[in-house]
C-alpha cells in the first residue's frame, strides 16, 4: 500500500477510537468464524478416511455429522454478530463524518462556495463518504478475514503434507505481484470516476436549479445533450476500472486453478504410493479451495481501501480547509456580556477610508471600493443608488463580514466589525438580498427561519399576521390553498418573484434587527405594494436603522439620508429633495423614471 493512502486513513482513527471494542467483538467473531470453517474440512477428512477403510461404526458418521451440525451453528451465529457489530459501526461513523462534513461546510466562508461547485460537494458528501464507509467496513473485513485463512490454512496444509502443499502453493507468489500492481492501477482510476460523478452531479443539480431558464429559453436539448457528455465520460472512467477488474479476476481464478491442478497431480500420486490417505487429500482440496477466496480478497481488499483513501483524501481537502473570516480569538468583551443599549442620533455605523477588490486567479482586479467614507446615524433611514457595479453590495458584504474589510476600516456600534464575534455581529442585522432565495418548505417556516430563537408555539399565529401585514402578504395568502402552510417548491417556484420577494421581507422583519437591510427588494413589487410596505416600516421601526438600496427613486424618495456610490466612491449624499435640487446622477436617474411605470412581476 503507498504510503499517502496510510497517510490519509491516519486521519479516520479518531473515528475508530470510539468504536473499538465494537470492532474488537466484530474481529473475535470473525475469526470464530474463520476457524470453524477450517475444521469442517477434518470431519471431512475423518469421514472419508473412515469409509474408505470399510470397517467404520455408524455412531461414528454420527458423530461427524451432528459435529458438523454444530459449527454450522457457529458460522450462522458468529456471521450475524460479526456483521451486527463491525458493519454497524462502519454505518455509525459514515454517519459521524457526514454529520461533521456538513457541520464543518456550514462554518466555511462565502468565498469558499464561490470557487467549488454544489454537485461536487454533493458527490463528497455521498459517493465519497459511501466509500469509506466500505474501506472501514468489508475492506477491514476483507484483510483481517484473509489474513486469519490464508496463514492458517497454509499451517494446517503443511502439517497435513508439507510436500504436497509447497507444490501447490508454487503460483501464489505471482499473485502476490499481480495484487500490487493492481492496486496502484485502482486508486488512479478511481479519483477519475468520483471527479466525473462530481461533474455529473454538478450538471443535473445547475439544470433543475435553473429550470425556469432552460425552458424558457427551449434549451432542454442543449442541457441533455450536456447531461450526456457528462454521464459518458462518467461510464467510460467506470469502464477503465472495470477493465482492470475483467483481467485482474479471472488472472487470479486461472493461477488458483493451476493450484489445483498441481494439488491433484501431486497428491493423487502420493495417494497412490500410499504416503497419504484419501481422506487428507480431500481436506487439501477442501484447504486449497477455501485459500482462494482470501487470494480474491486481497484484490478486495486493495480495492476497497484505495477507494476509501482516495475518497478520504477528497473529505479530507474539505476538512482542511479553514474558514478565510472567523470571529477574532478574543472578541469584544462589550458584544459577549450584554445586549446594546441604543442612543438615538449616534453613528451606528462609519465607515474610513475602506477599499476593497476581489481576488482573480491569485490577481486583484479592479477595486470595487475605493476610498470609500461614509456614517449612518441610529434610527435613520438611508438610501443607496448606484450603477450595477458601483460597490453596493459589496458594501453590504463588508457590514456583515461576507467578505473581509481591511481593519479599521468598517465600525458597526463604533467597533471594527473584525473585532465582532460573527454570529452577534451578522445576528444585529436583517437582511434581504437581490436574490430572494426560499427553501423548499411553507410560507410560514421560510419567515420563521429568520427568528433568533425557536418561538412559543402560541405566539407564532399572532406574529405571522403581523409580519403578513408588514410584508404585504395578507392578500396573497387568501389565494394560496392552505394558507401559511403552503409549500413554496425549490427556491420559491411556486411565488411570483414579487410573492418571494415580499416573503423575504417578512424573513428579514421577524428577527426585528437593529439594523434592516433591504437590498433591492422591491424590484418585482408595483408602486402601491412597495408604499404600502415603505410606510409600514416607517412606522414599526422607529429608533432602528433601516438601509435601503435600490435603483428606484420613488424607493429611495421615503430616506431620510440618500448616498450615491459611482465607481466604488461616494458621489453624492444628501437628502431626496437636496440631491434632487443638485442635478446629479439621483436627479438624472428620477428624470428618466419619471417617464416609465413598475409593475410586479
Amino acid at each position: 500500500m503507498e504510503k499517502s493512502t496510510l497517510r490519509e486513513f491516519r486521519s479516520i482513527a479518531s473515528y475508530l477510537l470510539p468504536y473499538r471494542g465494537r470492532y474488537i467483538l466484530g474481529f473475535f467473531f470473525l475469526v470464530t468464524v474463520d476457524v470453524a470453517q477450517m475444521l469442517i474440512p477434518q470431519c471431512v477428512r475423518r469421514a472419508v478416511d473412515l469409509m474408505a477403510g470399510g470397517g467404520f461404526a455408524w455412531k461414528q458418521v454420527l458423530f461427524i455429522s451432528l459435529s458438523m451440525l454444530g459449527i454450522a451453528a457457529v458460522l450462522s451465529g458468529g456471521r450475524f454478530l460479526w456483521r451486527y457489530f463491525i458493519h454497524g459501526s462502519s454505518r455509525r461513523i459514515e454517519m459521524e463524518i457526514r454529520n461533521r462534513l456538513f457541520e464543518h461546510l456550514l462554518t466555511l466562508s462565502y468565498d469558499f462556495y464561490q470557487k467549488n461547485k454544489i454537485g461536487d460537494l454533493m458527490a463528497r458528501s455521498t459517493n465519497d463518504i459511501n466509500a469509506i464507509r466500505m474501506s472501514i467496513g468489508m475492506g477491514l473485513v476483507a484483510l483481517v478475514d484473509g489474513t486469519v485463512m490464508a496463514l492458517s490454512i497454509l499451517v494446517i496444509m503443511f502439517v497435513q503434507d508439507a510436500r504436497t502443499s509447497l507444490l501447490a502453493i508454487l503460483p501464489l507468489p505471482f499473485i502476490t505481484v499481480l495484487i500490487l500492481f493492481f492496486g496502484r492501477a485502482v486508486g488512479k482510476k478511481f479519483r477519475r470516476v468520483q471527479e466525473t460523478y462530481s461533474a455529473m452531479s454538478d450538471t443535473i443539480q445547475e439544470t433543475f436549479a435553473g429550470i425556469r431558464v432552460v425552458k424558457s429559453f427551449v434549451k432542454e436539448w442543449w442541457f441533455i445533450k450536456k447531461f450526456a457528455d457528462t454521464n459518458d465520460d462518467y461510464r467510460e472512467a467506470n469502464m477503465a476500472l472495470v477493465r482492470i477488474f475483467g483481467v485482474f479476476f479471472p488472472l487470479i481464478s486461472f493461477l488458483s486453478g493451476i493450484t489445483t491442478l498441481i494439488l491433484f497431480l501431486a497428491g493423487g500420486w502420493r495417494v497412490v504410493e500410499g504416503a497419504m490417505s484419501p481422506g487428507v487429500l480431500v481436506a487439501l482440496f477442501s484447504y486449497l479451495q477455501m485459500l482462494i477466496w482470501p487470494l480474491m480478497g486481497a484484490g478486495f481488499v486493495v480495492n476497497m481501501i484505495q477507494r476509501g483513501a482516495v475518497s478520504l483524501g477528497r473529505i479530507n481537502e474539505i476538512f482542511n480547509t479553514q474558514p478565510s473570516i472567523r470571529s477574532p480569538d478574543t472578541p469584544a468583551s462589550v458584544f459577549t456580556n450584554a445586549p446594546l443599549e441604543a442612543s438615538p442620533g449616534e453613528k451606528v455605523i462609519r465607515i474610513r477610508n475602506l477599499s476593497f477588490c476581489y481576488s482573480s486567479g491569485g490577481s486583484s482586479g479592479r477595486e470595487a471600493l475605493s476610498s470609500l467614507n461614509l456614517e449612518i446615524r441610529r434610527g435613520s433611514i438611508v438610501g443607496i443608488l448606484g450603477k450595477t457595479g458601483s460597490g453596493k453590495s459589496t458594501l453590504l458584504k463588508a457590514l456583515v463580514r461576507l467578505i473581509d474589510p481591511p481593519p479599521a476600516s468598517v465600525f458597526v456600534e463604533g467597533v471594527d466589525v473584525r473585532s465582532w464575534e460573527l454570529s452577534r455581529l451578522r445576528g444585529h442585522f436583517g437582511m434581504t438580498l437581490q436574490d430572494s432565495y426560499l427553501f423548499s418548505d411553507s410560507i410560514a417556516n421560510n419567515i420563521l427561519y429568520g427568528a433568533e430563537d425557536a418561538l412559543p408555539e402560541p405566539l407564532i399565529p399572532g406574529l405571522l399576521e403581523d409580519i403578513s401585514r408588514a410584508a404585504a402578504l395578507d392578500k396573497d395568502l387568501e389565494s394560496f390553498g392552505r394558507g401559511w402552510e403552503t409549500l413554496v417548491g425549490e427556491r420559491g417556484l411556486t411565488l411570483s418573484g414579487g410573492q418571494k420577494q415580499r416573503v423575504a421581507i417578512g424573513r428579514a422583519l421577524i428577527r426585528n434587527p437593529e439594523i434592516l437591510i433591504l437590498d433591492d427588494a422591491f424590484s418585482a413589487v408595483d408602486a402601491e405594494t412597495e408604499r404600502r410596505i415603505l410606510n409600514g416600516l416607517l412606522e414599526s421601526r422607529k429608533g432602528k436603522t433601516t438601509i435601503l438600496v435600490s435603483h428606484r427613486v420613488s424607493t429611495l424618495c421615503h430616506a431620510d439620508t440618500v448616498l450615491v456610490l459611482e465607481d466604488g466612491k461616494l458621489s453624492e449624499e444628501g437628502t431626496p429633495e437636496e440631491l434632487l435640487e443638485r442635478g446629479g446622477f439621483y436627479a438624472r436617474t428620477a428624470a428618466l423614471q419619471r417617464l416609465t411605470g413598475g409593475g410586479e412581476r
